[in-house]
């Protein structure tokens, strides 16, 4: 079991004792999450009686947390142009719930000296050779930073 549905479960046993529905409505829908992601991950029957929650390491809870934060917030967005703020707050309520569980997200200033590095490692001077860049860069943020900003800062740095 990661460290990362270790603090989960604790999590949601402090949510039942202090009886917060919307914290808790969150944290079983991460829960479910993970448990449908270690069901997937099994590879035969000597995973067939394993908790699926063995099955995930960090980087994979990471994963999730960040499809599900980025769900959410296309969800809200959705919500909040179609006249429906009460829908909208209730998934920005379940993004800050993700978040404690997301590592620290890092700065602009950050991801740029992060892609300056990278460039200097690849020896890019030129926007054909993004992809490269992206592939250099892509493990030394590991989720802490959008990868939409990522590659827009690469562009920016490339031309």
């Amino acid at each position: 079991m990661s460290e990362i549905s270790d603090a989960l479960g604790a999590s949601l046993k402090d949510a039942m004792r202090a009886r917060d529905k919307p914290r808790l409505a969150a944290l079983r829908g991460i829960l479910t999450e993970f448990k449908n992601a270690g069901i997937e991950a099994r590879t035969g029957e000597d995973d067939a009686n394993t908790n699926p929650l063995d099955l995930l390491d960090d980087a994979g809870c990471l994963r999730i947390l960040q499809k599900l934060a980025k769900r959410r917030r296309d969800a809200a967005d959705t919500f909040a142009k179609a006249g429906r703020q009460d829908l909208a707050d209730a998934d920005l309520a379940e993004i800050e719930v993700i978040q404690e569980f997301l590592p620290a997200g890092l700065s602009e200033a950050e991801v740029e000296a992060l892609v300056q590095e990278a460039m200097a490692e690849v020896g890019a001077d030129s926007a054909a050779a993004m992809g490269a860049v992206m592939k250099a860069v892509q493990p030394k943020i590991a989720g802490r930073a959008d990868g939409r900003m990522i590659a827009d800062t690469v562009k920016r740095l490339l031309s």
